[in-house]
């Protein structure tokens, strides 16, 4: 019978052994000699098929990602006397300088950031809200009782001046009353996973339960300066509001000293209380590299916040990250 017959290679080692052709020392080599030739058959396989891959493959041009900060001059950091700080580059998430930023502290009137935005939320800018006040503590814009003012006249109030008149003002008008308005202030808070904040007035008053961190300060800063209205209004030097009618007239002057005179400074909320002391948080926008900085229980925060400013602009070069490409099928 002519031809080759087809033989598996457990058929060919028990041929081998009946035939004495293989001892068991020579059985264990043989063994090993086939492994040998399947490996290398594959590693062969398989070259080919990269060489074929390389070939046919398709190179993908490179990649550039948005400029990321890099420490570039070897500046000492700055000594703050705050409690607390952060520095945040905006676009990339990358912090830049900190010192205790998850430290709970008093807010002071920082605390106007989430009052002006739970008012927004809730309010139309033309509402015009009647003022029905007591006593109020603090920096006042000069409400008078039965007055009629427009709620976006108050928010310049409560952003530019700091008002707490501006602040009880809205929250006396929620719906519900300033308790209800307090509620939606904590339920934003969570809303925005602000994880150590919590508010027990809208204005900023020190109290037990009354706290937030230079972290979440900066989150909260974040999001308010994505709301054009927002950003409008803390970034108003002067501003002149009056009532319904024009016969009550309010001259509003941002306390920020660091607007208008710092270079890229464009807001956003002051604060201070003597328990809490200097509080100051910062939106810096320098040929589109945006950071906000967070200052909580400083002695001198617009001296600090400045220092803050000069050293990360200075020390500090955004550079492009550029992925060198890749090869796809």
């Amino acid at each position: 019978m002519s031809g080759t017959l087809p033989i598996s290679t457990e058929g060919l080692i028990d041929f081998l052994l009946k035939m004495n052709f293989l001892t068991k020392s020579r059985y264990l080599l043989f063994l090993s000699l086939l492994s040998f030739v399947f490996v290398a058959s594959c590693a062969l396989a398989l070259s080919k098929t990269d060489r074929e891959w390389l070939t046919n493959a398709t190179p993908q041009k490179e990649k550039t990602f948005s400029p990321l900060p890099v420490l570039t001059k070897d500046n000492s950091y700055p000594v703050l006397s705050a409690q607390s700080a952060l520095v945040i580059d905006l676009d990339s998430g990358i912090s830049l300088y900190e010192k205790d930023p998850d430290k709970e502290v008093l807010p002071a009137s920082t605390t106007k950031i989430i009052t002006a935005l739970v008012a927004m939320d809730n309010f139309p800018n033309d509402l015009v809200i009647e003022i029905k006040l007591g006593k109020v503590d603090g920096q006042k814009m000069g409400l008078v009782s039965g007055e009629k003012i427009k709620v976006g006249d108050l928010l310049y109030g409560l952003l530019v001046y700091s008002a707490n008149d501006a602040a009880e003002a809205l929250a006396q008008a929620f719906p519900g009353g300033r308790e209800a308005f307090i509620k939606a202030m904590n339920d934003k808070a969570k809303e925005l996973h602000l994880v150590k904040s919590h508010f027990i007035n809208p204005v900023g008053l020190d109290g037990d339960g009354h706290f937030t961190t230079a972290r979440d300060l900066t989150r909260l800063s974040e999001v308010a300066m994505q709301i054009p209205q927002f950003a409008q209004i803390v970034a108003t030097k002067e501003k002149t509001v009056e009532s319904v009618g024009g016969k009550i007239i309010h001259k509003l002057i941002n306390i920020n000293e660091l607007l208008g005179k710092v270079r890229g400074v464009l807001g956003v909320k002051t604060g201070w209380t003597e328990n809490a002391r200097e509080n100051l948080v910062t939106y810096v926008d320098r040929d589109g590299k945006k950071v906000m900085i967070v200052l909580l229980g400083s002695q001198d925060r617009f001296g600090e916040t400045k220092e803050l400013i000069d050293w990360i602009y200075d020390s500090y070069t955004w550079k492009e990250v550029k992925y060198p490409g890749a090869y796809s099928p």
